[in-house]
């Protein structure tokens, strides 16, 4: 058995502050990583979403060891397509309203839990899904998500958190539509009445674990849809799927592969990892081991 090489000791650390919790913990996140022992070569406290990008590109071309990313799924998601194939280590802190992307990799959502997965953790290479050429991190989706991700006030989602992200889903509920949902092509494609659609290369969605079969190595992408043509439908596999009951693998038809085309009637607008990125038609893959995180430590044996 090969042995894994322990996580960097040094890292740049780029915190987007227009995250929930981005403004609030930067300073507090510095000082606790260089009291953790991670040494931080260069520190990035980005007021402008925009220039997320371009600092994690020139960050991993000047040859950083760990890039550590403070922020929410959406800030993540455009982290990880600099880093594909790259050897430099992904590290994360979840600092937004859902934090999908942590949840499934199983790295505590507090500061000092996150800090300690990226001094005491270990290295774990995972996939990353795509939407035609866009790598994301977690889960995309269609339906009520993106005209979710599309109005939602930003200050609702700093002040109230999951709790205004759902109050305002809520009120979205009384606008939305059902739609015709293809998934495949030629012989094989099946079309069904479809409420949501999750495209998923993790289990979370929303904060909510919503795809039992989804995992962050597993080789495959999962196509989950919420069938039927009633809002009630919907608003119900969502509570079933909250209070974990059994009844919600009923409310729900899934797709397996490396590679589905997906098509709707009419044609929808896609979020990815929060933001509005695509429309379909699309083709999602998976990208096999494409990126290395840190990670919590396996248990022993």
């Amino acid at each position: 058995m090969i042995e894994k090489q322990p996580l960097p000791r040094e890292a740049v650390l780029i915190i987007n502050v227009r995250s929930r919790k981005g403004r609030k913990l930067f300073r507090e996140a510095c000082r606790k990583l260089r009291a953790a022992g991670i040494t931080l070569t260069a520190t990035y406290a980005l007021r402008d979403p925009k220039k997320l990008e371009p600092t994690v590109r020139q960050a991993v071309s000047d040859g950083a060891k760990m890039l550590i990313v403070g922020g929410g799924d959406g800030s993540l998601s455009c982290a990880v397509d600099h880093l594909v194939r790259e050897k430099c280590v992904f590290a994360l802190l979840p600092l937004g309203t859902a934090n999908s992307f942590a949840r499934s990799l199983g790295i505590p959502l507090n500061l000092d839990g996150a800090i300690d997965v990226i001094a005491n953790g270990e290295r774990r290479r995972i996939d990353l899904g795509m939407i035609d050429n866009d790598y994301y991190a977690n889960c995309a989706a269609i339906g009520i998500s993106p005209l979710i991700a599309e109005t939602v006030p930003h200050r609702l989602k700093a002040v109230l958190g999951r709790a205004g992200y759902l109050g305002w889903a809520a009120w979205q509920m009384t606008k939305f539509r059902p739609f015709k949902l293809t998934v495949g092509e030629g012989d094989t494609a099946e079309t069904i009445d479809a409420l949501e659609v999750r495209i998923a290369n993790g289990g979370y969605h929303g904060g909510t674990e919503l795809i039992d079969d989804a995992e962050v190595d597993s080789g495959e992408i999962v196509v989950q849809a919420v069938v039927g043509n009633s809002r009630h439908r919907l608003l119900w596999s969502w509570l079933a799927s909250v209070l974990r009951l059994r009844a919600r693998r009923y409310t729900t038809r899934e797709f397996h592969g490396r590679s589905l085309r997906i098509v709707t009637d009419p044609p929808l607008p896609i979020s990815i990892d929060g933001e509005v990125l695509a429309h379909t038609p699309v083709t999602a893959h998976v990208a096999r081991a494409v990126i290395e995180v840190a990670a919590p430590r396996t248990p022993a044996g």
